[in-house]
């Protein structure tokens, strides 16, 4: 008989949502650091306070719905709305961070075309994700299969759709955004056990070295691309004349050919 599944927030206090979480502080952290302009949004998971290290005036955190107050700390959500129908102008942010808002999303297509409405020409977005292609998302594929016959639970939650990271890439660039950087984490075994995930801690060297795109976690920071129009004017209107400046004729002493021909 299967275990009852749990949800991403209680999967983040298991051993190797903790180990997942710490990888992700640490490049949140590094990739929004460096990031400046005035308004910066988070999108979901308010265990991780992603803006932390990101010196904008300006930073708010935005749920889907409304959590009860547990005390376990956290960023505090300033809105509750749509993620697909923020409640922002647009070009109005420089910055909106993602993490792990696409895959728990019922349209990721509405939340990413909603994030490219919303920021301004050059701002960036931040996502992360679980990589379906990794020793975790193999894991959970087997678990998904054993779960059919009756039997078995699931490593991961079984909260969304995970999106592999080229087809994310498709996604960006079919909305004009360019892709900055891109890198994986966590390369340790799908153990539950915190004890047998430190004895894999090695993998974690030799997987970035060595098998660098089947880290159980990817992350991305694009910007958003906006080709430049150049006004040329009405074709009516009249070209400026090019003012003409006299010549000077070299040898005026001497008779010229047409004056020649005359005397000829």
């Amino acid at each position: 008989m299967s275990d009852p599944i749990i949800g991403m927030r209680q999967w983040f206090e298991t051993p190797p949502g903790r180990y997942l979480l710490a990888w992700e502080r640490a490049e949140f952290d590094r990739a929004v650091g460096d990031i400046f302009g005035y308004h910066a949004l988070q999108l979901g998971l308010p265990e991780l306070d992603t803006l932390q290290a990101n010196r904008m005036p300006h930073k708010w955190l935005a749920l889907r719905e409304s959590r009860p107050a547990d005390g376990q700390g956290g960023a505090k959500p300033a809105l509750i709305t749509d993620f697909a129908a923020l409640p922002f102008q647009e070009n109005s942010l420089d910055l909106v961070v993602l993490p792990h808002s696409l895959e728990l999303n019922t349209d990721p297509h509405a939340t990413l075309r909603e994030v490219e409405r919303v920021l301004v020409p050059e701002g960036k977005v931040v996502i992360c994700c679980l990589n379906p292609a990794s020793l975790w998302g193999l894991r959970q594929r087997r678990a998904h299969l054993y779960q059919r016959l009756g039997f078995g639970e699931l490593y991961l939650p079984d909260a969304g759709e995970f999106i592999g990271y080229w087809r994310l890439r498709d996604w960006l660039r079919l909305l004009s955004f360019e892709v900055e950087s891109g890198n994986f984490g966590c390369y340790r075994p799908a153990m539950k056990a915190e004890k047998w995930l430190d004895r894999w801690e090695w993998m974690d060297r030799m997987g970035a070295r060595w098998w660098p795109i089947f880290g159980a976690v990817y992350f991305i920071v694009a910007v958003k691309r906006v080709r430049g129009i150049k006004l040329i004017g009405p074709k009516w209107k009249a070209a400026p004349g090019i003012a003409t400046a006299p010549v000077p004729l070299a040898n005026r002493g001497h008779p010229t050919y047409m004056e020649m021909e005359k005397d000829s």
